[in-house]
């Protein structure tokens, strides 16, 4: 595909700013050509994610609809979290399902490892199809109860179509299924 290109040096990296759930770094780098830049990022976590299209045996996407602060308005897309501590990605996904959904999936297949901005993030999610779906809830972390949305599978592409359905990695979700799928 492309050459391997040499890594700019790191000459110091220091915390500009912190809260609770964040702590942005500055980082100062020196390129292979000599040039200096001042890249600033979250700091790297640990902490992965998972994301999860679930499909019934009904032919049914199971989407979540929920509150996210920074658009300041209810927006639609598939489960998903945080991994914890000493889960794997599968089981992560599962519990994630049951919370959020009161789903549990006996088949799931990786769809892929995705960034959201690598420029200023490190974290990934795993974005998976989950499928032979059976009732099992477990409780939640939300504020509020999730509202599940039902939508034909065969008609998955009219998602696109709904000012809701707008993260980026929902949207990268549903095509992989779709492909995976072979609709």
């Amino acid at each position: 595909m492309g050459s391997e290109k040499q890594k700019p040096e790191i000459l110091s990296t220091t915390v500009v700013a912190q809260s609770q759930l964040f702590c942005i770094e500055s980082q100062q780098l020196r390129f292979s050509n000599g040039i200096q830049r001042c890249y600033e990022r979250m700091q790297p976590s640990e902490r992965h994610a998972v994301m999860i299209v679930p499909i019934t045996q009904n032919g049914e996407l199971l989407l979540v609809r929920e509150y996210a602060a920074a658009t300041e308005r209810y927006e639609l897309g598939f489960p998903k979290g945080l991994i914890d501590e000493g889960e794997t990605p599968e089981e992560a996904a599962n519990r994630e399902l049951k919370e959020e959904i009161g789903f549990g999936a006996q088949q799931w297949t990786t769809l892929k490892q995705v960034n959201l901005a690598p420029s200023y993030f490190s974290s990934t999610m795993t974005l998976f199809l989950a499928q032979h779906l059976y009732p099992e809830s477990l409780e939640g972390d939300e504020p509020e109860p999730l509202e599940v949305v039902r939508w034909p599978l065969n008609q998955a592409l009219e998602l696109l179509t709904h000012l809701d359905f707008a993260e980026a990695r929902s949207i990268a979700a549903l095509f992989l299924a779709l492909k995976q799928l072979d609709l």
